[in-house]
């Protein structure tokens, strides 16, 4: 804040945000740790958010009242260049604002503190326009500052990337002055996927623009993108990295980058595919720590989790894990095997690709153009005598009658299929070509899954959810009121968006006798599932409701992935 710090404590005291004695106890605190007069009262306002005692967000929602002011949330926005160009990002960081946009002649801006009548006369004169302010926090400004400024300069965004101090990697030996700003971009820009939880990045060239998003927590977030004139040379290092083609810009192609970060390997596999505006190239980032996680982690509450692993510990039979791209079905088998990874158990997978190295489990990587398919590793696996197989995907009549047959001669087997829900998965099986009764005979049980956002667990606070979400969830006013509604409001864990990591919604399909004859006499879905509700399976969206009802997720999420589900 400036030297209007005083005028926001007494506010804040005015309006019963804080209480005069903890001011004065704040005051005392500094005053003992010999903080000088001129910048005490900043310093309180520091302790007091520090210490819970109010919030910045508190701050500016006193002063837009005061003010007149209106607050503005600067999450989400998208600035267009020229805006940025108006006021560059020195002059930004120096004032602490950010421009929004500019209409009817007019610079929309988002400010901290309107009490500093220089600043906003400094920048109204320097872009040569009246202001429209706007207010948010300090935090939030600083954190829009470095989303959509970057560095003012393409080189100035590379300053201190290399050395060890940040993870960085450094110039390899013999780089041109050319390359090296191009080799610091592009660790620069892994390294920084990689600390904001980011499970890929895409880099995609568009016809003005080449463009550069995260998919964090299942959400694509656009950054800085670097201009497009270097666009050809980044392609070009990334797919050295990745040991691919540079020569070959004509199919697509599949390659992996390994590199050190905060002391950590960090695996990447890289997919290039070519466009009209050029090769957009997609990195996967490997999270080996993720394979570590428990099942409660995964989002199992303990009743299902006890089913969950009393189902893979069966000695024999099918276990399947169904859920569209990205529904987080790898990670739930790979804690699945790692449960079961004990020197007393053989294990063997096939994997198209091997997207994780596992101690002490027997991993096959698929090549189709040297005949090694999943029907050709599965029949290989049998004679090596696994106690546990497990099928990367079960996409064709072979692969499946192979694995059945497995699992009917005392193997375990765990595979994914791509269905809606998990009682769809014997109707798919079926229409794939497998005989009812050998579906009857193996299969143990399926488990669907969705992923949601998980609400931030260091700013989540309790909030109303809009009605009409909830009539979609059918959640009545009686059961509304019973439940705890918990949404994060944004902090700087969650880099203000509210949510931080993701977990999962489960179904699960448990084939019991009479549902095995229920599917060997070929029954219809509706039934099947229809049965499968009356001895107790949960869906996925009322695994969410108890999810909701726990404060770990929001209705809008539950709604977003569950929106195909029948009442």
């Amino acid at each position: 804040m400036t030297s209007a710090d005083d005028f926001i404590i007494q506010l804040l005291s005015d309006k019963g945000l804080v209480s005069a004695d903890v001011i004065s106890d704040a005051r005392s605190q500094l005053e003992g740790e010999g903080v000088g007069v001129d910048v005490i009262d900043s310093r309180i306002i520091d302790l007091l958010v520090e210490k819970k005692y109010t919030r910045f967000e508190d701050i500016v929602h006193a002063l837009s009242e005061e003010f007149g002011i209106p607050e503005i949330d600067l999450n989400d926005l998208r600035i267009e260049d020229d805006v940025k160009k108006l006021l560059p990002k020195e002059e930004a960081l120096k004032y602490g604002v950010f421009p929004i946009s500019v209409h009817e002649g007019q610079l929309e801006i988002a400010i901290s503190d309107p009490l500093n009548v220089n600043a906003s006369d400094d920048i109204s004169h320097l872009v040569g326009m009246p202001l429209d302010m706007r207010l948010a926090s300090p935090d939030a400004i600083k954190r829009a500052i470095e989303e959509h400024y970057g560095s003012s300069t393409y080189d100035g965004m590379f300053e201190g990337v290399g050395d060890s101090s940040d993870g960085g990697i450094a110039i390899e030996e013999g780089a041109s002055e050319e390359e090296a700003p191009i080799i610091r971009y592009v660790h620069k820009l892994i390294t920084e996927a990689v600390r904001r939880r980011a499970s890929d990045i895409h880099l995609e060239p568009l016809e003005k623009r080449f463009r550069v998003r995260y998919r964090i927590d299942g959400v694509l977030i656009e950054v800085e993108n670097p201009p497009k004139r270097l666009q050809p040379s980044i392609i070009s290092r990334l797919k050295l990295m990745a040991n691919i083609s540079i020569a070959e810009k004509r199919i697509p192609q599949d390659g992996r980058i390994q590199i050190a970060y905060e002391k950590k390997d960090i695996d990447l596999r890289v997919s290039s595919l070519p466009t009209v505006y050029g090769e957009s190239i997609v990195m996967r980032i490997l999270d080996k720590e993720g394979l570590r996680l428990g099942l409660p982690e995964l989002g199992f509450f303990s009743d299902d989790q006890t089913v969950f692993e009393r189902v893979v510990s069966m000695a024999d039979g099918i276990f399947l894990v169904t859920g569209p791209t990205g529904s987080g079905k790898s990670t739930t088998l790979y804690s699945a095997i790692n449960f079961l990874n004990h020197p007393d158990r053989k294990i063997i997978t096939v994997e198209d690709p091997v997207e994780y190295q596992m101690s002490g489990v027997n991993q096959v990587q698929v090549k189709r153009e040297v005949g090694m398919t999943f029907a050709a590793a599965l029949r290989s696996m049998l004679r090596q005598a696994p106690n546990i197989i497990m099928v990367g995907e079960i996409r064709d009549l072979e692969t499946a009658e192979i694995a059945i047959n497995a699992s009917l001669t005392g193997h375990m087997v765990f595979s994914t299929l791509h269905t809606n829900d998990a009682a769809s998965a014997v109707t798919r099986l079926v229409d794939i070509g497998v005989k009812p009764f050998l579906v009857s005979a193996s299969l143990r049980a399926v488990l669907a899954q969705r992923l949601v956002r998980k609400s931030c667990a260091q700013c989540k606070e309790s909030y109303i959810p809009d009605s009409k979400v909830l009539q979609a969830l059918n959640i009545n006013e009686i059961e509304a009121a019973k439940m705890s509604f918990m949404k994060g409001r944004g902090c700087p864990k969650c880099n203000g968006i509210g949510y931080k990591g993701r977990m999962g919604l489960f179904e699960i399909f448990l084939v019991n006798e009479e549902l095995q004859q229920m599917v060997y006499e070929g029954r219809t879905l509706v039934e099947i599932r229809q049965k499968a509700r009356e001895l107790g399976m949960r869906t996925m969206r009322e695994d969410g409701i108890r999810k909701i009802s726990s404060g770990l997720t929001t209705p809008d999420e539950v709604l977003k992935v569950t929106m195909n589900e029948a009442d």
